[in-house]
């Protein structure tokens, strides 16, 4: 009972949050400069449309007809987010946008969970290790070194990996997702050049976040090797396999949710990444919608990434209890 009262308010929470958003972009859209869905209009006028016509076209654009007074146009808004219709895009003329932002979301949901899944390995492996062997110059090496990556910025390690692996050493592929020349489907030449092609860009967001978890961990191990438990489970003597493990169970607590969370903020380097890799995912997708002044979909991309966001934390907030027995005692 507990956990369904927990559970409904965390989504009349995150609901909130959405709707939040999703007024924040639609106000956004109205005072951005010369008012980009009243300029549509009148460019649609000016290339013959009657005033009904280009009002039906800004419509199905932008979700509102932005002469009408403004609690129309808000609940037209909201009646069209509500129905998952977030609009047509301008670049892309009569394509809605749902189907731009679902057929590019994938590859960077490919790119950003094998990327994450990959530095929070190592770099927990790495912060284990650093923080059992502190007193050790190689300990002391291995920290310098995740503090130099945790302070590059994402878009240099892109560049560097870029430079290094497709200019000086044309080892992987300098853009795209797949080959032209591979048929799609299940077999292995398809499959093969989605991997190649998505090796850098997943390197890329390894070791962008590998330095913060190697860090975070060393320093959260630490702590917990201070804690009285520890000293007296030594005491007890009790096996060093089995004092790590309670180190291990009680360090990692507090990262899980920061893992759960960095799935949500997953698509925040995209942007970078795609851009110098040339991968077309949602990145480069906002990137190309910046260019083009396509402004749907641009909220959409932008009304996905939102919510990803809000939807990590509120797993976040509810495996935690199921992590940590103290939690759902209490």
């Amino acid at each position: 009972m507990k956990l369904a009262r927990m559970l409904a308010g965390k989504l009349v929470t995150g609901l909130i949050m959405i709707w939040v958003v999703a007024s924040a972009t639609f106000f956004l859209v109205l005072e951005m400069p010369g008012n980009p869905a009243l300029a549509q209009e009148a460019n649609d006028m000016q290339h013959g449309m009657s005033p009904q016509q280009a009002a039906s076209a800004t419509r199905a654009m932008f979700g509102f007809v932005p002469k009408q007074p403004l609690p129309d146009q808000y609940g037209t808004y909201m009646w069209h987010l509500l129905h998952f219709n977030l609009g047509v895009s301008i670049a892309e003329e009569g394509t809605p946008v749902s189907h731009i932002v679902a057929s590019a979301a994938p590859w960077t949901v490919i790119l950003a969970v094998f990327g994450i899944i990959f530095s929070f390995l190592v770099g927990v492996c790495l912060g284990l290790l650093t923080a059992i062997r502190r007193s050790t110059k190689a300990a002391d090496g291995l920290t310098l070194l995740g503090a130099i990556i945790n302070g590059l910025p994402v878009y240099l390690i892109a560049i560097l990996l870029f430079y290094v692996f497709t200019t000086i050493w044309a080892i992987f592929p300098q853009g795209g997702t797949v080959s032209v020349l591979e048929t799609p489907g299940w077999n292995a030449g398809y499959i093969g050049s989605i991997i190649t092609h998505a090796i850098l860009p997943v390197t890329c967001y390894a070791l962008a976040g590998l330095g913060a978890w190697q860090l975070t961990t060393k320093s959260s191990v630490i702590s917990v090797l201070g804690d009285d438990f520890i000293l007296a489970a030594e005491l007890r003597g009790l096996r060093p396999l089995t004092v790590a493990k309670y180190v291990a169970r009680n360090a990692m607590l507090p990262l899980f949710t920061v893992l759960a969370i960095s799935f949500g903020l997953m698509f925040g380097g995209a942007v970078f990444i795609e851009d110098v890799f040339n991968y077309p995912g949602l990145g480069q997708l906002m990137l190309s919608s910046i260019n083009t002044k396509d402004f749907p979909v641009l909220d959409g991309a932008f009304l996905l990434i939102i919510v990803a966001v809000i939807a990590a934390n509120i797993l976040a907030d509810l495996a935690y209890p199921l992590i940590d027995p103290r939690i759902r005692r209490s």
